[in-house]
């Protein structure tokens, strides 16, 4: 693994980054796609990830092979095809669909803060993952994901919760992705020994 960095994220090789933002101690996998797009703090994808108009949050674990931020093509009119929007490509006295473009932009997904993504998900647009929420690998997600439950299957339905309802609430209350870096030092022993409601116990 790279030595991450507070102030750069580490950008493996291959990849394509257009328009997007990163948080501290962020890493972005080997030819992966990332498009108008932000990372919060501690996040990371592994390779080969297509991530479109996503709002990540922190310390969020998206495996290979995910996709995010899915976009569409035009079912209602025509045709389905590039040439209606992507025209430029196609006829030099064309441009292209600029309203379509923008349309696709605005339709974005919001991943929660502690969430694991499995590998080859697909998380649609305006789908909101919830805090502490993991998403099987293979799922193809297009309505949002409460908080700390587990969701598997095309489509994604729920499979359990990963902690009782109560204890999501004090972990959400607790909000430990918003401490400090050194704060997350001094706890980490904790946070490796520690179940939820113990850990929970020591820190509300």
């Amino acid at each position: 693994m790279a030595k991450l960095s507070p102030t750069e994220p580490v950008i493996h090789p291959g990849c394509d980054v257009a328009h997007s933002s990163f948080g501290a101690y962020t890493e972005i996998g080997a030819g992966t796609r990332v498009a108008n797009s932000h990372f919060g703090d501690y996040s990371y994808c592994d390779r080969s990830c297509d991530i479109a108009n996503a709002e990540i949050g922190k310390f969020a674990n998206i495996a290979s092979f995910t996709r995010i931020g899915a976009t569409d093509h035009p079912m209602e009119k025509a045709s389905l095809h590039h040439f209606l929007y992507r025209s430029a490509s196609y006829w030099e006295d064309a441009e292209d669909d600029a309203e379509w473009f923008a349309h696709r932009k605005s339709r974005r997904s919001s991943i929660g803060h502690d969430t694991w993504i499995g590998h080859g998900a697909m998380i649609k647009p305006e789908v909101t993952i919830g805090h502490g929420a993991v998403v099987a690998s293979g799922s193809v997600v297009t309505k949002d994901v409460a908080p700390y439950t587990i969701v598997g299957g095309n489509t994604a339905r729920l499979i359990r919760r990963r902690y009782p309802e109560p204890v999501a609430e004090r972990m959400m209350a607790l909000a430990w992705w918003e401490w400090d870096h050194a704060s997350l030092r001094a706890a980490l022993p904790d946070f490796r020994a520690l179940g939820a409601e113990a850990f929970l116990e020591k820190y509300e």
